[in-house]
């Protein structure tokens, strides 16, 4: 089994952890609950942060010429500049952090499409965009494992935030043995999952470790994060898991039947589909590397890219390919 560090995220207060939306509540997450006794919340309202109380008079983003303002209508207090120097404070201050969960639709937390109306009084909507803070983290952090509550009730998204989740954490502590044979330890272990989302970014990272000369730990280490983001930005298309697949069967060439190679390659053209799962070739493979005693294989994230105690918070009867029409309108 292999072990997990403990990644850092930043989540909104309201989402199980403090009555502090605008109407005295807190908002139920099954996902946010079940998280908690594998990572470090760093738990943050951003409205109480600038002297707003719990209940309180809602806010909105209202437009103002080239600019959009943060408004309370009911006592006409124009709080941008507050928010803006918390937002700026706050994140600044962080300790390295591995992601974010934040509420949706809020106008501090939201990520995209928040209203922007008119007017602070009663007025249409114009326009939309990011709350002030949500728009602040993506600024600095939209490498990171960033989502809001809402979309985290779609469960293929939820593996997505999971695997690049745990896969930042690792590498930050990786990074923090301050020593190139870990990067490279971390690479090898994760070579098969980081193909199946970028094969592209991949190779960079390959080429990065093996081209070392005249850069310190600290750049060196840097560009390997960079690109490592780069090839978690999306959830692996299936085309690329097939051949993931497909490289990883080359490993039991002269271990597997005739019969065994042939219902394999129907499997992988059952997967791409979209009849099987990605779950039941994973689990072929990871039972002939543990048959064959394929340490590489065994080795790899693929195979348990996240706890499994939290497997079960990413299947539901939806399709795990659905993720890739999903992602097209992340911002």
């Amino acid at each position: 089994m292999r072990e997990f560090p403990r990644p850092r995220i930043v989540v909104s207060k309201c989402i199980e952890f403090d009555h502090c939306r605008y109407d005295g509540s807190m908002i139920p997450s099954d996902f946010v609950k079940a998280l908690k006794p594998y990572v470090d919340y760093i738990p943050v309202c951003p409205e109480m942060e600038i002297g707003l109380g719990a209940p309180r008079e809602t806010i909105r983003m209202v437009a103002a010429g080239d600019s959009i303002r943060l408004m309370q209508p009911a006592t006409g207090l124009d709080l941008t500049e507050k928010m803006n120097h918390f937002a700026r404070g706050f994140l600044s201050s962080l300790p390295e952090v591995d992601g974010f969960i934040l509420k949706f639709r809020s106008p501090s937390c939201g990520l995209k499409d928040i209203r922007v109306y008119s007017g602070a009084e009663k007025s249409r909507a114009v326009s939309k965009a990011p709350g002030f803070f949500g728009e602040a983290v993506m600024q600095s952090f939209s490498h990171l494992a960033v989502e809001d509550e809402g979309r985290l009730r779609n469960f293929n998204i939820r593996e997505h935030f999971l695997t690049k989740l745990y896969a930042l954490a690792f590498f930050r502590q990786a990074r923090s043995e301050g020593r190139i044979s870990s990067l490279i330890r971390f690479h090898e272990a994760n070579k098969l999952l980081l193909s199946s989302h970028s094969q592209k970014e991949t190779k960079m990272l390959g080429y990065i470790l093996a081209n070392q000369d005249g850069l310190s730990y600290a750049d060196l280490s840097g560009r390997y994060r960079e690109h490592l983001t780069l090839a978690l930005a999306r959830p692996p298309r299936s085309s690329s898991r097939a051949n993931v697949f497909m490289h990883a069967m080359g490993y039991f060439k002269n271990d597997l039947t005739a019969r065994q190679k042939e219902l394999f390659l129907q499997n992988i053209q059952r997967y791409k589909s979209k009849k099987l799962p990605s779950r039941a070739l994973l689990a072929m493979l990871q039972s002939w590397a543990e048959g064959f005693g394929q340490e590489y294989l065994i080795n790899q994230s693929i195979f348990q890219p996240f706890p499994e105690d939290l497997v079960e918070l990413c299947q539901d009867s939806q399709c795990e390919w659905a993720a890739e029409e999903l992602f097209s309108g992340r911002p």
